[in-house]
Order: C-alpha cells, then sequence, then structure tokens
C-alpha cells in the first residue's frame, strides 16, 4: 500500500519538473520531498527518479507510476472536495425508507423536483413496514422514513428519532358496493361486529389501529386477510370477501365495486417524515422541505 503523501510528492515532481518547484506547490522543503520519494522508491523496488542535467527526472517506472498517481491525486482531490461541499451543498446519497401509500402518495412528484435541482443527489427508495424500518434509521441504515400514525393509536417511537407531521387524512371503511352499509354517509364500527376483515401484518400500524378501533366499539375482530398492499385489500372488498379500513393516501388506484365510507366516530392517521437527531444534513433537510411544500400544495 503506498502512502497517498508520497503519491502527491511524485505526481507534483511529475508536473513541475523539479524537486524545487514541487516543494513549493506541496509547502514542504526540497529536502522533504526527496524523502518522501526515496520512502516510495523502498516501497516500490525501483528507482523513480534519475540524475538529469542539475535536477532530476522521471525514469520509465517513475512515469509509469506517475500515472497511476495522477489518478489517485484527482479522486483524492475530489472526495475532499465532496466532503466539503457537504456543509453546504446537496450531495451524495439519500436513503429514504416509507410505507408504501404514502411514497406512492407523495415522493415521485418531491423526488423528481429535488433531484433535477440537485443533480449530485443520489437517491434510493425502499418500501416496507414502519415498524421494521425504525430500526433500520435508528441504526443508520437509512436516513429519512414516511411513517404512519394513526390517531387512535399513536405510534410509539424511540429517543433520538424526530418527526414532521406531512399530512393528516380520513380513514374511511372500504365495502362492496352491494354491502347493505355502503350507501350509508357513516358507519359505525359497532355495526360491522359480523364483518370478516382484511389487514395489514399484525404488528404493523394499520394492523393495531384497526383491532383497537373496532375494540373501542364493543367488536372483536374477525382477522380474515392479512394482505401487506391496501390495493390487494380493495380487490378483496371488491368482491364482498372482505371489508378494510383504509386511508385517504391508499384509496387510489381503486378497482370497480368498492365504496368508501367515513366512519362515525372519525379516525385519523398522520404521515410523518422521520430522521435521527443529529442526522439532518443537507439533503435530508431538502427533502423535508420539498416534502412540506408538496403537503401544502407547493
Amino acid at each position: 500500500m503506498f502512502s497517498a503523501d508520497r503519491l502527491r510528492a511524485l505526481h507534483a515532481v511529475a508536473q513541475h519538473g523539479s524537486l524545487a518547484r514541487a516543494a513549493r506547490v506541496l509547502h514542504i522543503t526540497p529536502s522533504g520531498v526527496s524523502q518522501q520519494l526515496a520512502k516510495l522508491e523502498r516501497e516500490t523496488g525501483h528507482t523513480l527518479l534519475e540524475p538529469h542535467g542539475r535536477g532530476v527526472r522521471l525514469t520509465h517506472a517513475g512515469r509509469v507510476l506517475a500515472g497511476h498517481a495522477a489518478r489517485v491525486v484527482a479522486q483524492l482531490t475530489a472526495a475532499e472536495t465532496d466532503l466539503a461541499d457537504l456543509r453546504d451543498e446537496i450531495l451524495g446519497p439519500l436513503r429514504i425508507g416509507g410505507v408504501g401509500s404514502s411514497l406512492r402518495a407523495l415522493m415521485p412528484d418531491v423526488l423528481a423536483t429535488l433531484t433535477a435541482a440537485h443533480p449530485r443527489l443520489q437517491v434510493t427508495v425502499e418500501d416496507g413496514e414502519a415498524v421494521d424500518m425504525v430500526p433500520r434509521l435508528t441504526a443508520g441504515e437509512l436516513d429519512l422514513l414516511l411513517i404512519e400514525s394513526w390517531l387512535n393509536r399513536p405510534m410509539p417511537l424511540p429517543e433520538g428519532v424526530r418527526v414532521a407531521t406531512l399530512a393528516e387524512e380520513d380513514v374511511s371503511v372500504a365495502l362492496a358496493t352491494g354491502h347493505p352499509l355502503a350507501d350509508r354517509a357513516t358507519v359505525d364500527l359497532a355495526e360491522l361486529g359480523d364483518t370478516a376483515w382484511a389487514a395489514c401484518p399484525a404488528g404493523t400500524e394499520p394492523h393495531e389501529a384497526l383491532v383497537q378501533a373496532l375494540r373501542s366499539r364493543g367488536v372483536e375482530p374477525r382477522m380474515r386477510y392479512t394482505l401487506t398492499e391496501y390495493a390487494t385489500q380493495l380487490a378483496f372488498v371488491a368482491r364482498g370477501l372482505t371489508a378494510a379500513l383504509v386511508p385517504g393516501m391508499a384509496q387510489t388506484p381503486c378497482p370497480p365495486g368498492v365504496r368508501f365510507v367515513p366512519v362515525d366516530p372519525p379516525l385519523r392517521r398522520e404521515v410523518r417524515a422521520a430522521w435521527r437527531a443529529g442526522g439532518d444534513s443537507p439533503s435530508v433537510r431538502a427533502c423535508l422541505a420539498a416534502l412540506s411544500a408538496h403537503g401544502d400544495g407547493g
């Protein structure tokens, strides 16, 4: 492994043609440059400089290594620039996770605008359940999350996680159009005591919120279908197989044959952005600003 400082010294001599000029560029003495190159010769097992008139010139081995040194120095300079730019510029990786309905409703427009404005930003996105993704956020594997918190069952978060509410929306019961209650202006969950339900997997926020909402109305849930995606739940609803609780962002796309009926008393869901305390990099802040502007109709 060659020292970066020694490669810089070789690169400077190759560029400027003498030890003295290389020393001025590197802000060290000519003897310091000479010592760096002597150590590099011992590391490589090759003579890199040879006398030439009153000065020195690169040997063939020196020219070969100098070509590599030029690329290494350029890459190191670019790395130093990027790290310095991180204080102000929006660049590099931004790892986003979130629940599918929120990602679908919010992220396409936000990221299209954000990446057009900041082409050096490298965004990756993956969907999943908040219960699985919050530990990855706290572990530093993700930078930003879109999570949901149902107001009848607020989502608990560990210390060190910051949140901002992006949207609050109504939750409705999805019923087949032929269901006896489908034409109602509102429905009390107590009226659905004999209904089979579709829900996201146990332990997820939608599942637990549904269970709590039903039990608060004296109904013991009959969880017949465990379906991660709302689109799949709605397909089952359309065929008269089940009912589902569906927030506003997840109501499209919707197959024919489904009616959304507001719940009485109302149910609501918040969509929140979450990030680590101290993890609000310029890229995270820019994404939060874009999400907030989108939520305000920007």
